[in-house]
């Protein structure tokens, strides 16, 4: 694999000699105080600005004071029309806020934040959220939808000169025409939508500094077509690169057969209306080539042209062939260019960036953060800064490739580890400087708690391979598996002075894990509060295939790993395992499968999501063409079949909650239909009963925020609200700790184990500054 000039390598720009801010300004009060005239580069984001590195605009815009520029940050800024507008009058778009800190001298920064605006802002069933965990107090509606377009054209209507780039998560999965789950349609990508110069994907920190740096030395933003990492356009059939060569994406994976035969007596005309070979050149239908050899092309300067956006808006097959070849084109040691034509232009993707290396890592993360939001925001609390303001990142990456999750695809599948010192130091500031700090750090992890220092075996193979996934169907026999350097990092941080406990928040690979019985050993010794998250998602072949996810055999070697070593440790601990409904590839038979295994274990779900149709995932192409784009697309052939109406998705999250009697109804149609009245009844080997309980009423005509309102006040038979339940008495997600001893048992639950279970919507980005603040996970 090439290398990369060190990160710090570059001499500092000259505004170094302004020093460190202790924080960012956010206005021009605090510019003054620093004195500067002017920033350098202002960064807008749809977060509040919490200085911690585990806030995307925070750790870039560190990044960047560390490279010499003066940084400011829009955080949140007011994007609607004026509040002084009289009532009736047309709204008039405000860029007040996008002028708060003046004329940046090299460009606007802007992201969406650490989520894409929509999967913050709507669930996987398109309701809105009732809060944003990005936002002081959770207030909701502090950022618009499709933030990064909005953003960017009030920068453009603030300063129309200024060279806007866009990254973070939405920008970074939205860098190719994309399906939109919430508009159900395919849309162009966001840097053609949003009129920005230039798209930065993946964490940036390599394009972010060169951007800045050759900007700084006066070269224009439309030269820099060459960084990799960095989406950009160009006019249609005016190469901006002349010595590349372009490859057809047909000679990278052939999709068969893309248009029928052509009619030899038809005329020009009537071929290019039928999409033949006339209308190839304007961005329509193709024709199988009759030449399958692949040229012979350095790799390097080489561009595969995958259909265009007007193509796999139009032909969903031609949208699952583009989205194969993006994912074979992933690995920054052979990917290539990519070409997509949007209309008058064409969008060049680069390869990704090259990972970062240890001593980098290091020094990103060793940064002058002061961990804690903007003084301006008080006591407000900010659930997300709440989640992870005690925990400690060690590594970035994910090798799984499930095919739901955002990871793979932002952060990369080469794992990138910061040294043990490194983070020892942290877990010192940690101690010393977060207020309150009691002792307890609540994670050591990433995206995923056990691929530290994990990595294929042979830098040779490593860059030459183009497998998605590296323990999928099976673990690579190229993969280092050894848990040494993890459990000598966990017995060199509890040795910290003052450090009390430590638990793993970041989901576990559990089957990497049993690979290492005496990483499980230490984990379930010293670092399990109680409970433990992993993700089986799903126990049926069929659905797992599509997830690329293990079977559950693995599940079940680990919990017996987890049960043996929690008792040699005297500890009653839990595992909590998570599922996802209506996932593509799952059936009712899957589901009712899932529903009886969740029973027969005791386990029962308090809250369920069902799959959540994340941009650019594999699964998502799965959602919308209905074929399965792990393997040779084609028309004929590779469906995979997907559960996408409403009734059907409320069903699948049913058979997760079949404990609930507002889904027994639903749950004895279905059973009813599939002809499986046998497992209706009040035997324990059955799912559900027969009757409703005395007194149910169902949750009608009541908002989300009332239902929880009457659950906190423990609403009871009548009120169409479950009761509050006692400590103890049920083991759900929420009501939480097992029951104690002495603790009086109702009769229900002796035949529930002490486990809690959880599902989430598959596909919502989990990638550290990628990260909504629930569960991590993988």
């Amino acid at each position: 694999m090439q290398s990369a000039p060190d990160l710090f390598s570059r001499r500092p720009y000259w505004a170094k000699r302004f020093g460190v801010a202790q924080v960012l300004p956010r206005t021009r009060a605090e510019m003054d105080a620093l004195g500067w005239d002017t920033c350098d580069v202002v960064l807008v984001t749809g977060d509040a600005y919490i200085d911690h590195p585990a806030f995307g605009m925070a750790l870039i815009g560190r990044l960047l004071e560390a490279q010499g520029f003066r940084v400011g940050i829009l955080a949140q800024p007011n994007w609607l029309a004026d509040s002084h507008m009289p009532a009736g009058q047309p709204a008039v778009p405000r860029v007040d806020s996008f002028l708060e800190l003046g004329r940046p001298n090299l460009f606007f920064g802007v992201t969406a934040g650490n989520m894409d605006s929509l999967v913050n802002q709507y669930t996987s069933d398109k309701k809105p959220r009732s809060d944003d965990a990005y936002t002081p107090n959770a207030e909701p509606n502090r950022r618009p939808s499709r933030a990064t377009i909005v953003y960017t054209q009030r920068c453009r209507e603030a300063f129309p000169d200024v060279p806007v780039v866009i990254g973070g998560i939405e920008a970074s999965l939205r860098r190719i025409a994309h399906y939109d789950y919430w508009s159900d349609k395919v849309r162009r990508s966001v840097l053609l939508d949003s009129g920005a110069d230039l798209l930065v994907y993946g964490n940036a920190e390599r394009q972010i500094v060169e951007i800045a740096h050759r900007l700084g030395r006066g070269e224009a933003i439309d030269t820099l077509t060459d960084i990799r990492g960095t989406a950009f356009r160009a006019a249609r059939n005016r190469s901006p690169r002349p010595e590349f060569s372009e490859l057809d994406s047909t000679h990278v994976d052939m999709p068969g057969p893309l248009a029928p035969p052509a009619n030899p007596y038809a005329t020009e005309e009537e071929r290019v209306a039928a999409g033949g070979v006339g209308a190839a050149a304007d961005g329509g239908g193709q024709l199988l080539p009759l030449r399958r050899k692949t040229p012979k092309l350095d790799r390097e300067r080489t561009v595969v042209r995958v259909p265009s956006y007007d193509d796999v808006r139009r032909d969903p097959v031609l949208y699952a062939h583009a989205s194969r070849v993006l994912h074979l084109e992933s690995n920054p040691g052979n990917a290539r260019a990519i070409v997509q034509s949007h209309g008058d232009f064409d969008l060049w993707i680069n390869p990704p960036p090259l990972p970062l290396t240890t001593p980098e890592m290091d020094r990103i993360y060793e940064l002058p953060y002061t961990r804690a939001p903007h003084p301006d925001y008080g006591n407000a609390r900010i659930p997300a800064y709440d989640m992870i303001k005690l925990s400690i990142t060690i590594q970035r990456g994910c090798f799984g490739g499930c095919s739901f999750c955002s990871i793979t695809e932002h952060e990369g599948r080469i794992i990138q580890n910061r040294s043990e010192d490194s983070i020892i130091r942290e877990l010192e500031r940690v101690r010393d400087t977060v207020p309150g700090f009691t002792g307890h750090i609540t994670d050591l992890g990433g995206p995923t708690a056990n691929m530290y220092r994990l990595a294929c075996t042979s830098r040779e193979i490593e860059a030459a391979c183009r497998r998605p996934s590296c323990v999928f169907p099976e673990i690579c026999e190229n993969l280092g598996t050894n848990h040494a350097p993890l459990i000598a990092l966990y017995k060199r941080a509890r040795a910290v002075k003052g450090i009390k406990k430590i638990t793993i928040g970041s989901g576990v690979r559990y089957d990497l894990a049993v690979r290492s019985p005496e990483y499980v050993k230490e984990l379930v010794t010293h670092h399990v509060g109680g409970y433990l998250k992993i993700a089986p998602e799903h126990i049926s072949e069929g659905p797992l295939s599509m997830m690329m996810k293990p079977g559950i055999g693995a599940y079940d070697r680990f919990k017996e790993l987890f049960d043996r070593y929690s008792k040699e440790a005297g500890k009653e601990q839990y595992l909590i395992p998570y599922f996802i409904a209506a996932h593509p590839g799952t059936t009712d038979d899957d589901m009712l499968e899932l529903a009886l295994w969740l029973k027969q274990n005791g386990f029962r779900a308090d809250q369920v999501q069902a799959f959540l149709p994340s941009p650019m995932a594999s699964a998502t192409t799965m959602y919308h063409t209905g074929k399965n784009p792990l393997r040779k697309v084609k028309h004929d052939g590779g469906d995979v079949f997907t559960p996408k109406s409403s009734k059907q998705r409320r069903l699948h999250k049913a058979f997760l909650r079949y404990h609930d009697p507002d889904n027994w109804p639903i749950l004895r149609e279905a059973l009813g239909r599939m002809g499986r009245q046998d497992l209706i009844g009040p035997a324990a080997v059955q799912l559900v009963p027969w009757q409703q309980p005395l007194g149910w009423q169902p949750k009608v005509g009541k908002t989300y925020a009332e239902r929880m309102d009457a659950r906190k006040q423990g609403g009871g038979a009548g009120t169409g609200q479950r009761p509050k339940p006692k400590r103890g008495a049920l083991l759900t997600q929420h009501t939480g700790l097992p029951p104690r001893p002495g603790t009086k048992h109702t009769k229900h639950t002796k035949h529930t184990t002490s486990a809690a279970t959880a599902t989430h919507a598959g596909g919502t980005q989990r990638t550290g500054p990628g990260d909504r603040p629930r569960s991590k996970k993988r």
